[in-house]
């Protein structure tokens, strides 16, 4: 019995292997498709050259810790991909019995913004793997934060955190508060719903997580969040 046991683990690891290897030379295929398109560097040089691209440099560090708190805390410690990320997600996932959770790093944003359309598929999500690595092997951390906000979309026609804060607020991103930039950092997860002018209380309600989560991750104290939750 032990025996007909090791033999159909040995098989189903095998199996796996197979069917990922697979999954991976398609999500591979994918994204050299859109390189052939257009290489990736170019695309980035496009993207650092438009009018009011906002370097990471004149970015409030409110702001930037928004961002990462609310999208992906561990940014500065994982490289493309985050494991622990995506094992929490599937764990997630199975729980709820649903697939709200991504696990997708900033980095991976990035090249689903830069690379891919939105259209959400096995295929795509692969193949943002594939240009997260070839991202972080030619950009800095610090880099790849700025292409992220700068290429989001912010809800009401702003596109970029420049179009965003002056839209928003009449003011350049390096004059955001804490207020300003908490509502702006939550803005992209879901624009059709949190942009401040679509649904007031569904913002306020996004901008009071990511204020939470800039506690949990010391970025800000409690003090300062309570003042304007």
């Amino acid at each position: 019995m032990k025996k007909i046991i090791k033999k159909i683990i040995i098989l189903i690891l095998i199996l796996l292997i197979i069917v990922s290897s697979f999954l991976f030379l398609i999500g591979f295929g994918y994204y050299s498709k859109q390189l052939k398109e257009k290489p990736l560097i170019s695309r980035i040089d496009e993207i650092q050259e438009i009018e009011n691209y906002t370097p990471y440099e004149e970015l409030p560090s409110n702001y930037i810790n928004a961002v990462v708190a609310v999208e992906d805390h561990r940014y500065y410690d994982h490289g493309a991909i985050d494991f622990i990320a995506i094992m929490r997600a599937f764990y997630t996932n199975i729980r709820d019995k649903e697939f709200d959770e991504g696990g997708s790093t900033i980095t991976q944003q990035v090249s689903k913004n830069v690379v891919f359309n939105q259209d959400k598929n096995i295929i795509r999500k692969l193949g943002e793997i594939f240009a997260a690595f070839d991202l972080e092997k030619n950009y800095s951390k610090n880099e790849i934060l700025a292409l992220y906000v700068n290429t989001s979309y912010f809800g009401d026609g702003y596109y970029g955190i420049y179009s965003a804060s002056k839209g928003y607020y009449n003011k350049e991103p390096k004059d955001l508060n804490l207020d300003e930039a908490s509502m702006l950092a939550g803005v992209p997860n879901a624009p059709s719903v949190y942009a401040p002018t679509v649904n007031p209380e569904l913002a306020k309600k996004r901008q009071k997580h990511v204020l939470n989560k800039m506690v949990q991750y010391g970025y800000i104290s409690q003090e300062e969040a309570s003042k304007i939750q």
